[in-house]
């Protein structure tokens, strides 16, 4: 009889030492987030674990610590290494007309479709800073809407979203987005949107009054108010299926019929009342509800 071949001893000790590890980081990465939980309120927990450990190991390089417990530890008694976890974990802020080819998108499929709503209002979720949020004012001004417009910006984190009230920018970014913004179909000096002093650039009253910045959670909140447009391009990415599906129903109960709305990637036909969404001139993953 042919003897069983076994595997080493030393190949099993391994292969244990890497499971009880991932059981370990997974363990840690749960006690982290429960304790952001409880302590800050904002919840973290039902985002997608590979986006989330990609994150949360930035975190620790930045913050000197070895461990997921030492950075929990830190996070809880160090408010500045709580603070810098927390923006760690939120979307990052955009530059301005960071994206050329979607700001063109916004010009040619968004603003078309508020001119036909007297007070349109379009809802910036998880608001990439004021890059995006600029970006959006100043072109929808250019293509004449602003005046009678709301622009609802919101962050999960109450933090930043003080600093957003009175931001400014280093001029230096203006003329690096310079290239960006023609490239949108802007035709103007994109400095002339804003007010300069002390080499920081603010934009300008007219335009920044039209945005209004408020803390809100896409993972506990409630609609709030109906909106003719819904841009989420940038935190859909780190939510696990169970919270993405959450978000898709929260935006349909915001969201005006023949409203926009704006993903990070298209709807598979299994998501949250995707048959109510019609692509826009099959340009996804941009919709219009019409149900």
């Amino acid at each position: 009889m042919t003897a069983a071949i076994l595997p080493a001893a030393s190949a099993v000790g391994s292969w244990t030492g890497l499971a009880a590890g991932l059981a370990i980081e997974e363990l840690e990465t749960e006690l982290l987030l429960e304790a952001v939980f409880q302590r800050f309120g904002h919840d973290f927990r039902a985002y997608d674990r590979p986006a989330l450990r990609r994150k949360l190991g930035m975190a620790m390089a930045a913050q000197g610590a070895a461990t997921l417990s030492g950075l929990q530890e830190q996070v809880l008694h160090h408010g500045d290494a709580a603070g810098a976890v927390l923006r760690a974990l939120s979307v990052p802020p955009a530059a301005l007309f960071d994206n050329a080819e979607h700001a063109a998108r916004l010009r040619g499929v968004l603003a078309p479709s508020l001119r036909g709503w007297p007070v349109p209002r379009v809802w910036l979720a998880e608001c990439a800073g004021v890059g995006e949020a600029w970006t959006l004012a100043i072109l929808l001004a250019e293509e004449g809407i602003l005046g009678r417009l709301d622009i609802h910006a919101t962050l999960a984190n109450e933090e930043m979203v003080s600093e957003m009230l009175d931001a400014a920018i280093p001029v230096a970014e203006i003329e690096a987005a310079q290239g960006r913004y023609a490239a949108s179909g802007g035709s103007a000096s994109l400095v002339s949107y804003f007010d300069i002093r002390d080499g920081q650039a603010r934009l300008k009253p007219e335009l920044r009054r039209r945005i209004t910045w408020s803390q809100y959670s896409l993972v506990t909140d409630a609609s709030f108010n109906e909106f003719q447009a819904i841009v989420c391009c940038n935190a859909l990415a780190d939510f696990g299926p169970v919270l993405r599906q959450r978000v898709l129903r929260l935006f349909h109960d915001s969201l005006a019929r023949f409203g926009v709305l704006c993903l990070d990637r298209p709807l598979s036909v299994t998501d949250a009342h995707a048959r109510t969404y019609q692509a826009v001139e099959g340009d996804r993953p941009w919709y219009k509800r019409v149900g």
